[in-house]
């Protein structure tokens, strides 16, 4: 393999499945969570994951999703739309635990209703944790409208609790829908914010 074409891989942090390395699908086309945001997430998160559901939309790689499928998340929604991202995202699930993964190809706000109805259905809640791509990228120059109306479309009693990763500098509003900002972490250009049903 020439050195010009080394892949992208990212490895799981922690968990069952710590240490086994994810593909990451071209960086045109979707961008990879640094390590220290999900390292700072999931420490907030800690023991509240365990045999929880968690829909990760825009999920790329799937390596948020996957991480918390190691460390005892009982299943996990992802929702992909690039082509190179989904079968990357497969991928990758083949090398965990497929039975407890569920992926949703094509566009997240459509899907979005799909995962609610199932959740309903379930009586169930679930995390979402949702990572747009920033809004620099053509043709995504409004996914940010777009994703504070899928989140204040989504039905409280289906959510546990909503992280969005986005550019910092980006003003998110203190309520969307039912949910409140409760609190929001910078790490250089990517900050983490936080909401929960009020």
């Amino acid at each position: 393999m020439k050195n010009n074409s080394k892949k992208l891989t990212k490895k799981i942090i922690s968990g069952k499945y710590k240490g086994k390395t994810l593909s990451l699908p071209s960086k045109t086309t979707t961008r990879s969570s640094k390590a220290i945001v999900l390292e700072s997430f999931f420490n907030t998160l800690q023991f509240d994951i365990v045999d929880a559901n968690f829909v990760e939309v825009f999920s790329g790689s799937g390596s948020i999703g996957l991480e918390a499928l190691s460390r005892g998340a009982k299943k996990i929604y992802f929702m992909e739309k690039d082509k190179d991202a989904l079968s990357t995202l497969k991928k990758n699930i083949a090398l965990t635990d497929p039975s407890a993964c569920e992926v949703f190809g094509g566009d997240s706000f459509t899907n979005i209703n799909a995962i609610v109805s199932k959740l309903k259905k379930l009586d169930e809640e679930a995390y979402f944790y949702i990572d747009p791509p920033f809004s620099i990228r053509e043709g995504m120059e409004d996914i940010y409208d777009k994703t504070m109306q899928l989140i204040a479309s989504l039905p409280q009693n289906v959510v546990k609790l909503i992280i969005i990763e986005h550019m910092t500098g980006l003003e998110i509003q203190e309520t969307l829908g039912d949910f409140s900002k409760t609190k929001s972490k910078k790490f250089g250009n990517t900050t983490l914010t936080y909401f929960t049903a009020h």
